[in-house]
């Protein structure tokens, strides 16, 4: 009954990410959503700035404390650990949900492309973004990053292994393309609000400092000397950017 239970639970947190991953496209791209980040009532200039930096560092803290191994062991002691993956993906998901929910649009214009072709341009390219997001997910192991692997494992008594290293398709041009994936699509836009560019500058600067001075400092000490290589060889986040030396 406990294993069904945790089962249930995964397959739940997975629908949420999958709602909030969806809602993120429409939210950030100001299509379908009823309330997407250039949208609602606006207040004070000051008061949308606290509320949205504050929303953006609830969600900051939590997806980076909760990442660290030392908090995964801590919290391993208290839940199954079948159960760690999928209550960060809730977690992070309900962190997204808070912002879409409460986020304080500032809609003074920085810049706005007129010309139909940039802007079907602009748009392609922000798609693009989205799809380079999913698409490094399965290049590594989709259900195993998001907690199904866990709980599906659990429920047949048997062990998850420990994630391979890879470097598969993308992760052979940036180690990051995930990220690389959100900072397209957050910065791919016709149309960039104060607010916008509130949102893309602070999840920019955030992707950049948490992926070089925590994720990778846990992957160095994880994978060793085989992802210090990788480091040297394949650019963190910027394509191209890594010059080769010859032999």
């Amino acid at each position: 009954m406990k294993k069904l239970v945790i089962l249930i639970y995964g397959i739940l947190a997975y629908c949420v990410f999958l709602i909030a991953f969806l809602y993120a496209i429409g939210f950030v791209g100001n299509i379908i959503v009823p309330k997407s980040i250039d949208s609602g009532t606006e207040t004070t200039l000051l008061s949308s700035l606290f509320i949205n930096v504050i929303l953006l560092s609830v969600f900051a803290l939590q997806h980076s404390i909760m990442a660290r191994p030392v908090f995964k062991k801590w919290f391993t002691t208290i839940i199954s650990p079948a159960m760690e993956r999928s209550t960060y993906i809730l977690l992070s998901s309900l962190a997204l949900l808070l912002i879409y929910w409460q986020w304080q649009p500032i809609t003074i214009i920085v810049w706005e492309t007129e010309s139909k072709i940039a802007i079907y341009i602009l748009t392609g390219i922000f798609f693009l973004g989205w799809l380079i997001v999913l698409l490094s997910t399965f290049m590594i192991n989709h259900f195993e990053l998001f907690g199904l692997a866990q709980i599906f494992d659990n429920l047949k008594n048997k062990q998850t292994p420990n994630p391979k290293f890879q470097t598969n398709y993308l992760y052979k041009i940036v180690r990051h393309p995930i990220m690389l994936g959100f900072i397209i699509a957050f910065w791919a836009t016709p149309i960039m609000t104060v607010g916008h560019l509130l949102f893309t500058i602070v999840t920019t600067i955030y992707i950049l400092i948490a992926v070089k001075y925590l994720e990778e400092k846990d992957l160095r000490k994880f994978i060793g000397e085989k992802y210090e290589t990788y480091q040297k060889e394949v650019p963190m986040v910027i394509p191209f950017t890594k010059i080769k030396k010859n032999n």
